[in-house]
């Protein structure tokens, strides 16, 4: 047999072996449901509108860039195995003459757009370069510019997406406006959303500059104002981790449509940044110490800590100490009041005393100049406080029954509260006070770190004196407890007194906090075993009890 008779043979065997690998991808393909096909380059060109080309001479071409082909996208699997045994004759010849002739095959012809490139000729010195294990091919390269970002891993379903994002592209041109955009999806009928979005904002910019108002103008408008926010708080917040294969567009549109049901279902506007922060605190464990921390820290160094606030009202006289102490932050955070007021019946939602709260709330706000709205709502009182909570910063609360001493404590509904909300508690037991000196109870723990985060702003930002205090009552504490402390407090240029005490924590800190003129206390929430709360005592609890200043509780 001659040489080239040899190699003709041998190249029929890998052509059976790469039928037989193709038949294989396809039974898997089934199963997985990711498609073998090659994309066709006409489909391609008419759903992302392609126009202009530019010739970029011989390039070196990644093999696993080559996604599809002009004309022959049927003959050849994704990777570009043959999918029918009448290509045998032409297949094995191109094999053999490139084992025979021992160099390198000749450049083919292929069209680039975006990241991906089709061939125009040549598909079966790629199909064998592939089989060889090539890394790459010579080929000479015409480019097609997009807009639309098309990447080697694309799949033929994926072209209906990429179809209506050229589409969108061409209606309010947004890449004009805002080169580098990327407002990807990964689903299909979503750019319908962004559209309907789009149009609103043009309405109302119509009718704010009484003339007409192009799309593009209002694209550009939603883009800044709308999108932009939204997608800050997505990226900072680390919120695609819990959504991997998911683009900040896919998210975006979800937070939006769950907001506008929640504002509908609460009577609340909800800001951007909240609805994404609730979404990472329903993914992460909510329950953690340290996750409203992590979830506010972005916000802590570039605008106001808290910028809603929710407040629980009885409508008795003492629950407006509440709404007081609420307006003085608001007015330091440029803060939005959200009021709540429980009643036990749907008739009693509409009573005159339940009218007669919403309408002095509005009123209160309204003197102060501050934004607020209240909800009127049905339930039990801890699980209602609980879930409208997610939604805001802080819940500022008057505390009527604090916890008792013994195992009645366990039985609170404020101790239940400060157990099951995600976010930190503020309680008043009288009237309102500036928080012109604070103190911070630090043991070292993640929900006293969770104070230190919150005493360390108010330091720095309200101009809040601080006092750190701690004692020496537990065999996990030592004399070098507040070391953490100074070194955080350093790094922020903030001074502190200290005052390290060798007594219990109980009673010494009430004493402390008194002798020293505070207007607020920080300390975490419950630790320790539920057993170790009713015998030993709470330092939470006495200070709930005992104590007229008001404590920021931190989880």
């Amino acid at each position: 047999m001659f040489p080239d008779q040899f190699n003709f043979q041998l190249a029929i065997n890998d052509f059976q072996s790469a039928r037989l690998k193709a038949g294989i991808q396809e039974v898997l393909a089934r199963i997985t449901g990711k498609s073998t096909q090659l994309l066709s380059y006409e489909e391609v060109a008419e759903k992302l509108k392609l126009r202009s080309r530019t010739e970029r001479g011989i390039q070196h071409i990644p093999l696993n860039a080559i996604v599809g082909s002009v004309g022959r996208y049927t003959d050849f699997t994704r990777t570009f195995l043959p999918r029918s045994d009448k290509d045998r004759e032409r297949w094995s010849r191109v094999k053999a003459a490139f084992v025979g002739s021992n160099a390198s095959l000749p450049p083919i012809e292929a069209y680039k757009v975006g990241e991906a490139y089709f061939v125009v000729d040549g598909n079966h010195r790629v199909s064998i370069a592939r089989q060889e294990g090539l890394l790459s091919i010579e080929g000479r390269v015409i480019e097609f510019k997009t807009d639309i970002p098309l990447t080697p891993n694309v799949q033929p379903d994926d072209l209906i997406i990429k179809a209506e994002y050229a589409e969108f592209l061409d209606t309010t041109r947004i890449h004009e406006s805002r080169p580098n955009v990327d407002l990807s999806v990964t689903s299909c009928c979503q750019y319908e959303k962004l559209i309907e979005q789009i149009q609103i904002c043009q309405y109302v910019m119509q009718e704010e500059r009484r003339q007409e108002t192009p799309i593009r103008d209002a694209a550009a408008n939603w883009y800044d104002t709308i999108y932009i926010p939204l997608a800050e708080a997505i990226r900072d917040r680390g919120l695609l981790r819990w959504f991997p294969n998911r683009t900040i567009t896919d998210l975006f549109l979800w937070i939006s449509e769950n907001r506008a049901a929640l504002e509908k279902e609460l009577g609340w506007e909800i800001q951007s940044d909240i609805a994404a922060t609730d979404l990472i605190l329903e993914e992460s464990a909510k329950s953690e110490p340290g996750s409203w921390r992590k979830a506010h820290m972005v916000a802590r160094y570039t605008d106001h800590l808290f910028t809603d606030l929710l407040v629980p009202l009885s409508g008795f006289k003492e629950s407006w100490d509440a709404l007081d102490q609420a307006l003085i932050i608001a007015k330091h955070e440029n803060a939005k009041l959200h009021g709540l007021h429980i009643v036990e019946t749907i008739d009693d939602a509409h009573s005159s005393d339940s009218l007669g709260v919403k309408a002095r709330f509005d009123q209160t706000c309204a003197e102060a100049g501050v934004e607020g709205n209240l909800a009127i709502d049905v339930g039990d009182i801890t699980t209602r406080i609980c879930e409208r909570a997610v939604l805001t910063d802080l819940i500022v609360v008057k505390i009527t029954n604090p916890p008792t001493a013994g195992i009645s404590a366990l039985q609170s509904p404020f101790r239940k509260i400060i157990e099951k909300s995600s976010r930190p508690l503020l309680t008043i037991p009288e009237e309102a006070r500036p928080f012109k000196r604070a103190l911070l109870a630090f043991d070292g723990s993640d929900r006293a770190k969770e104070a230190l985060f919150v005493a360390t702003y108010l330091a720095e930002m309200w101009k809040t004196e601080l006092v750190v205090f701690t004692a020496l009552d537990s065999p996990q504490l030592k004399a070098d407890a507040q070391d953490h402390v100074r070194r955080y407090l350093d790094l922020h240029e903030v001074e502190a007194e200290y005052i390290v005490s060798d007594r219990g924590a109980t009673e010494h800190l009430k004493q402390t906090a008194d002798e020293n003129n505070i207007d607020l206390v920080l300390m975490g929430g419950y630790g320790g075993s539920k057993l170790q709360q009713v015998f030993i005592g709470s330092a939470l609890d006495y200070m709930l009890r005992e104590s007229n200043i008001p404590i920021f509780i931190c989880r």
